[in-house]
């Protein structure tokens, strides 16, 4: 039986990650490694990887000479979270007849903010016989699919309410960067005017998923301004220090509509000193939903396990561009992979 061959396309923080968990794998071989990064490319694998010794793949920014070089049966993507700057890196993978599965948060459910890039990732996936697939543990588990595997238990769904409230503390120095730890709120504004603080992408995605899988028709999603969470008292984590009224991290909420009435609720909220972290669903249904998961489940090793357990999922999938809702349950794919092909 061979092994499944995977092809990296972005050797940051999180593909770093994802290919330390693939070399825990057995039916399971690392082929290729693409990124853009001057620092990153002509150096072995094993090098970003902090292995001891080479590894034996070579790091390259051209996707053409990787792919005229080996044979893969799919490419693990993560780069970027806007399908717009995602696009052009993943499409042309199509004709080299390889799968895709990525991080990209828009291309979780991409049929709400991209449709015609949607359209044509679609074509292109039917056209090569490959297939396409976004996701991650939010959007892509926890605000969507989750929410969408506890409806089946449900006669009826009148109003759906998820909630994701993370201690930063916990996570990577690059994360509480992102959410603004420690700026004062100008500073905080200041960025999120230039957009170097952008919040949570994938609100709009996950609601969009959850209608679908409902058949709900929504009058549209309102996505709410991103706003600062302030610390009240002096908070800290190991690299990051908050004093009191400046800005712990950030909380964003959306909601999608249905006949006028506001039907699903997603809030996200991240900051350095929350004193609970959890992720709750509740669906006012027959019968209803109340489910807490607490602490949260943790983002980055969730992200990992989520995308490398739906590699054999991707390669069953029928060619196209596909979501979450269109695979099997998601599960874990432990030790030899090949076997869940």
């Amino acid at each position: 039986m061979e092994k499944i061959r995977v092809v990296l396309y972005g050797i940051g923080a999180i593909g770093t990650r994802i290919a330390r968990f693939l070399l825990e794998k057995e039916g399971v071989e690392i082929v290729g490694a693409i990124d853009v990064a001057k620092d990153k490319v002509g150096k072995d694998l094993g090098e970003e990887l902090d292995l001891d010794g080479r590894f034996g793949v070579v790091v390259s920014n051209d996707p053409k000479a990787v792919f005229s070089k080996v044979c893969a049966d799919i490419v693990v993507h993560a780069t970027s979270s806007y399908l717009k700057d995602v696009y052009p890196q993943i499409a042309p993978l199509a004709k080299y007849g390889v799968n895709v599965i990525s991080t990209c948060e828009e291309l979780s459910y991409p049929y709400v903010s991209e449709p015609e890039l949607a359209k044509k990732l679609d074509a292109l996936g039917v056209k090569y016989g490959t297939t396409f697939l976004g996701t991650g543990i939010n959007p892509g588990f926890l605000m969507d699919t989750l929410v969408i595997a506890l409806t089946g238990v449900c006669k009826k769904v009148s109003r759906i309410e998820v909630e994701r409230v993370m201690n930063a503390a916990t996570r990577r120095v690059p994360f509480q960067k992102k959410i603004g730890a420690g700026l004062t709120v100008k500073e905080f504004e200041k960025k999120l005017r230039e957009k170097a603080i952008t919040g949570h992408v994938g609100l709009e995605q996950s609601i969009g998923m959850i209608a679908d899988a409902l058949k709900w028709q929504l009058d549209k999603i309102s996505v709410d301004p991103v706003k600062p969470v302030i610390a009240t008292t002096n908070v800290a984590s190991e690299a990051v220090k908050v004093k009191r009224g400046q800005v712990a991290g950030l909380k964003q909420s959306a909601q999608g509509f249905v006949g006028g009435k506001e039907r699903i609720t997603l809030e996200f909220q991240a900051y350095i000193g929350a004193e609970e972290e959890y992720d709750a669903v509740t669906i006012d249904g027959v019968p209803p939903i109340h489910q807490k998961i607490s602490p949260c489940v943790h983002g980055d090793f969730a992200t990992i396990a989520v995308i490398v357990n739906s590699i054999p999922k991707v390669i069953n999938a029928p060619p196209g561009l596909v979501t979450m809702i269109d695979l099997p349950i998601p599960s874990a794919a432990l030790k030899d992979m090949r076997k869940h092909l």
